[in-house]
């Protein structure tokens, strides 16, 4: 049985991540053998559509079963139509452990998303000071964007 992991870095003892689409990595370890690859995640810094795309990486692994922190609704649909199990753990342990503690039965496993749609996206990150246009032509100030009033 082939079990994806969300992770920090690379390799069975890297620190597990909580984030799902976001992640750096995905280590996909066969629990037979305990071979393990590790999948940097090329959607880490998408605009939109990480989890899904994310998912959708997973899926290709061939994996039965994910193992994460948080995971939205797009993606948890992905991963049902791709028949994959998600179970959630919220970190602060390596890959390894978080394996152990599946093999275990320690986990829960999830039906449905555990945060809402965009929540990793990161959106409203600045404090919004920019440009403005004045009646003379351009100039610099904060607060007082589209609509706002002039100092």
């Amino acid at each position: 049985m082939k079990v994806c992991v969300t992770a920090a870095a690379s390799g069975i003892d890297a620190p597990m991540d909580p984030r799902f689409g976001r992640c750096p990595f995905f280590v996909v370890v066969d629990l037979d053998s305990m071979n393990e690859i590790s999948i940097p995640n090329a959607n880490v810094d998408a605009a939109s559509g990480a989890g899904i795309q994310a998912a959708q990486e997973v899926a290709r692994q061939g994996v039965s079963a994910l193992i994460t922190g948080n995971i939205g609704p797009n993606a948890m649909q992905t991963l049902s139509a791709a028949k994959i199990d998600v179970y959630q753990h919220q970190g602060g342990i390596a890959v390894r452990a978080a394996l152990e503690a599946f093999q275990r039965g320690e986990l829960s496993k999830i039906e449905a998303p555990s945060v809402s749609a965009h929540s990793g996206m990161g959106l409203g990150r600045g404090p919004g000071q920019g440009m403005r246009r004045t009646k003379g032509g351009r100039g610099q100030g904060q607060g007082a964007g589209r609509g706002g009033r002039q100092q």
